[in-house]
């Protein structure tokens, strides 16, 4: 039987497996890809459709792909299942997030070890009650990884925790203009009081399809501001700079590979 996915290169990110790493780093924004890929050695774009830009390079001599995943978990779902395919085997996400947790400041690092499933990708892979939760391997190599950075930079801040996956941007910044914020409004606060660390669009989707694959994901996310300090009158930094969670990505994956030699 004819199918759209009988092409030699995947239908969506329009790779080809020797394109493509073991290791691959996932952000969000396509922009953002070719300064992670500037981390790398060797680094040449081998793809670039919709919203996946694709560039393969090497880290300490093993070959390392970054792949945007645009914004949400239905297209974040779909590059891990086509680098997959490719042979990808080990996953970071590298995006921003809203904090949530009063501890969180704009600018903190968070190493996500799970995510509320509070979007619908996840449930074409995952039972409902079934949780997100980040390999252990690679959540340890982004907190190691966040801690030397916050040594080495005078202590810049780092946390682990549970954080929150939505399909709605708007949903969650204001959500009293949704039809359905009777619903939205309880939940945040439920997310609040049990400690939520932020909220962010792939997460859940992202590590549902790689424990359904059996590959090792995790992510390492920049707040941007914390809309509860903002609601509380409370002090805050806002950014827009990733850098750190770039350095804290590209450092776990170089762990991860010399672990795996090891």
């Amino acid at each position: 039987m004819a199918s759209i996915l009988d092409g030699q290169r995947q239908f969506h990110i329009q790779t080809l497996p020797e394109e493509v790493g073991r290791y691959v780093i996932l952000p969000g924004d396509p922009g953002r890809v070719p300064k992670i890929a500037a981390l790398l050695d060797n680094a040449v774009q081998v793809a670039n459709n919709r919203e996946f830009n694709v560039y393969t390079g090497t880290l300490d001599g093993e070959k390392v792909t970054v792949c945007s995943t645009g914004i949400g978990g239905p297209s974040a779902a779909i590059a891990v299942e086509e680098l997959a395919k490719c042979g990808a085997d080990t996953f970071v996400r590298i995006g921003t997030c809203g904090g949530i947790d009063l501890k969180i400041w704009g600018g903190d690092l968070i190493i996500a070890n799970s995510a509320i499933r509070a979007e619908g990708t996840s449930y074409e892979y995952l039972p409902i009650g079934y949780p997100a939760a980040a390999d252990y391997s690679v959540l340890r190599a982004l907190a190691d990884s966040a801690e030397e950075l916050s040594t080495n930079e005078n202590g810049n801040r780092y946390h682990v925790g549970v954080v929150h996956s939505k399909d709605s941007f708007y949903g969650q910044v204001e959500p009293e203009r949704s039809g359905v914020a009777d619903y939205l409004l309880p939940r945040w606060k439920s997310f609040v009081k049990c400690g939520c660390l932020s909220s962010e669009m792939e997460c859940a989707a992202i590590y549902s399809v790689g424990m359904v694959l059996g590959v090792r994901c995790g992510c390492v996310l920049t707040a941007l501001w914390n809309m509860e300090r903002s609601k509380q009158g409370l002090p805050d930094t806002l950014t827009d700079d990733s850098s750190r969670g770039i350095k804290c990505a590209v450092e776990a994956i170089r762990k991860l590979i010399r672990q795996d030699k090891a």
